[in-house]
């Protein structure tokens, strides 16, 4: 092995990074690469996302409609079917489901809705249920509990 024959590993050598405003020897020196004067030359001269040179923006222009409720509840919803996979008067909570995938999201609130039927007696604690899916709670021998 000779020295003149070493070659360093692959990524090990970065380009140097470019230093702008130093001095005419440099080749970027001066006006630092952004020309003479002008929005884009001065310090934060860059508009954000949306800006049309002083033009309305589209998001402004167009018509809105409606209301949206920032304060509405959004729930993750489960169907009665979807549960007939725990055992007997299992205690179904959202920790229970968020370990068995039926939820995402822990700190959601959680629905129970009446689709598909309950074959087996649970006691299922959620926030809300639909009154059809407590009725057929209860006819099977299982409970419905509020959180």
């Amino acid at each position: 092995m000779k020295l003149n024959s070493l070659k360093t590993s692959r990524g090990a050598k970065k380009k140097p990074k470019r230093r702008v405003g130093r001095g005419p020897g440099s080749g970027s020196g001066k006006t630092a690469s952004k020309g003479h004067k002008g929005q884009k030359a001065r310090s934060g001269g860059v508009k954000g996302p949306g800006f049309e040179g002083g033009q309305m923006p589209l998001s402004r222009r167009l018509p809105k409609r409606g209301f949206v409720n920032i304060f509405k509840k959004k729930f993750q919803i489960i169907n009665l079917e979807q549960l007939n996979g725990f055992q007997k008067n299992t205690v179904v909570n959202i920790g229970l489901l968020k370990e068995k995938g039926l939820v995402s999201k822990a700190r959601s609130p959680i629905k129970i809705l009446s689709e598909g039927e309950l074959k087996v007696p649970l006691t299922i604690q959620a926030n809300a249920f639909s009154e059809k899916a407590k009725e057929k709670i209860i006819s099977v021998g299982g409970k419905a509990e509020v959180i």
